[in-house]
């Protein structure tokens, strides 16, 4: 599959995961509205029952007491007023004396008699609601707010409203001025620092100066249970979308992997194709008698096979390498307690006529006092056999290479191997993958620099099996550095 298809799929892919997150996440917030509209309607209108109650309660408070000061004995003097209307006298037993016709009275004049008496009748009652309503309108607002508005009352009354609109939540409420100065409250009120809370006029009809204030200290856990449904459609989503982006970087990955070792098994063939080529060529060359008949020609002809042949052993050892990175493990490894002083000796021994070859050199300096690490012996001399033979490898031209091997104690039980050279150096940008499998720096062309991309690879693989760390510093054109720490035996 192409890339550009690949890419194509995750866009789109993404957009749409994107775009059914935000959707459902729009759901969820227009949710989360609807109801916390749904529910300060429920609680205003349960608020404004409960003033309205707390209205009728006093208004009919008032005409108890003033219809029990009319059974007293007291007389109303209810005056004509500026409507024109007839005053009527009360008498002290507090009834309504209505004088019947008399019966030598024609029905003309017993209606008009009944008339006028069912007028005073209803002007009496009239006076007597106007004096009620008057008596509380001046009375009501000098009453405490305590006696007008009970909190035993404004409790019952607001849990009744509450729960005839289908509210059942725990509730607390303040009575306040207009201005929000509270006047009491029940206890709880205030602690949660709710940002929304809901309020009504108390007694609107007489001046409105106080006010009722109502929270819920659980209304938000309320609401957001009340769509709590919603919340695994998003879970569910959102992991869908994790394995997406996960399942697309291991196509990268594998596709990033087959194109490695694609070129992995191209520079194998031309590497091993090269050495068969010569040994085939110097045996065609044995046949000839002449060539036979020369001792120098056959010297010659050996020595080419000779080195081709190590030449190819070198390089199917660098496949079995890759085989023991695959494959090494605690059971795959023999760990023993070895001096690495003694074995990075051994390695630059066999390692200095290489170097001196091209008129250069190795210089040791194990100055590590403590040197002795749990690890594999075979496996940790190729570590340093690999470092050393990237080293020379890699270097300049024009100048005589020259290698630095050192090791040193650190704090806390630790040992450092330092390998630097003065060779071609590593890009920035090519640092930081100069461990992965595979990779090889490009140096414009493919096969002047032979290997396979695996020897750093397995010497990450190996200094992790051995508990230690290993990075690379550069500077290109100049030189490389490679530091090994390596946890010492106990």
């Amino acid at each position: 599959m192409k890339k550009s298809l690949i890419w194509l799929l995750t866009i789109v892919m993404a957009i749409t995961f994107g775009a059914l997150l935000y959707f459902q996440i729009m759901y969820l917030e227009n949710m989360v509205r609807m109801r916390k509209e749904q529910f300060s309607e429920n609680v205003m209108r349960s608020l404004h029952a409960t003033v309205g109650m707390l209205e009728r309660r006093e208004t009919l408070t008032f005409l108890v007491e003033d219809m029990e000061l009319i059974g007293s004995g007291e007389d109303y003097d209810l005056s004509e007023g500026e409507s024109g209307s007839s005053s009527v006298s009360m008498p002290e037993s507090s009834g309504i004396r209505i004088s019947y016709p008399s019966p030598t009275e024609n029905v003309s004049q017993r209606y008009r008699h009944l008339r006028e008496t069912l007028k005073s009748h209803y002007m009496y009652q009239r006076g007597l609601l106007n004096e009620v309503i008057l008596n509380i309108l001046q009375e009501a607002p000098s009453r405490p707010i305590a006696e007008r508005a009970d909190s035993t009352d404004i409790r019952s009354y607001l849990k009744t409203e509450l729960e005839s609109n289908g509210v059942t939540l725990p509730f607390t409420f303040s009575v306040t001025t207009s201005k929000g100065t509270p006047l009491y409250q029940t206890h709880g009120f205030g602690d949660n620092m709710l940002d929304d809370s809901y309020s009504a006029a108390l007694f609107p009809h007489s001046g409105g100066e106080y006010r009722l204030v109502v929270e819920f200290p659980t209304r938000d856990s309320y609401i957001f249970s009340s769509v709590r449904f919603i919340i695994p459609t998003l879970a569910f989503t959102a992991i869908l979308l994790v394995i997406f982006l996960y399942t697309v970087i291991l196509i990268f990955r594998q596709k990033k992997l087959t194109e490695m070792k694609s070129d992995f098994i191209n520079n194998m063939t031309h590497e091993f194709k090269t050495p068969i080529s010569t040994i085939s060529l110097a045996a065609q060359m044995l046949e000839d008698d002449s060539v036979r008949k020369s001792p120098n020609s056959l010297k010659h002809l050996a020595n080419v096979i000779n080195d081709e042949s190590k030449r190819l052993r070198f390089q199917v050892e660098k496949v079995l390498q890759m085989s023991m990175y695959d494959d090494a493990g605690g059971s795959a490894l023999k760990f023993n307690v070895v001096n690495v002083n003694n074995i990075i000796y051994n390695v630059v021994n066999t390692q200095k006529l290489k170097a001196e070859k091209d008129g250069g050199r190795i210089e040791i300096n194990l100055d590590a006092i403590e040197s002795d690490v749990l690890l594999d012996e075979m496996h940790f001399t190729n570590v340093i056999f690999n470092l050393l033979d990237n080293a020379l490898k890699y270097m300049r031209e024009d100048v005589a290479p020259v290698l630095e091997v050192t090791t040193k104690d650190l704090p806390g039980n630790q040992l450092e191997i330092r390998i630097r050279d003065n060779g071609i150096g590593i890009k920035k940008e090519n640092l930081k993958r100069i461990f992965d499998k595979f990779y090889r720096v490009s140096t414009g062309n493919l096969h002047d620099v032979k290997g396979f991309g695996l020897g750093l690879a397995y010497v990450k693989k190996m200094v992790t099996i051995f508990h230690g760390t290993i990075r690379a510093e550069s500077e290109f054109g100049k030189w490389s550095e490679f530091i090994i720490t390596l946890p010492l035996a106990e």
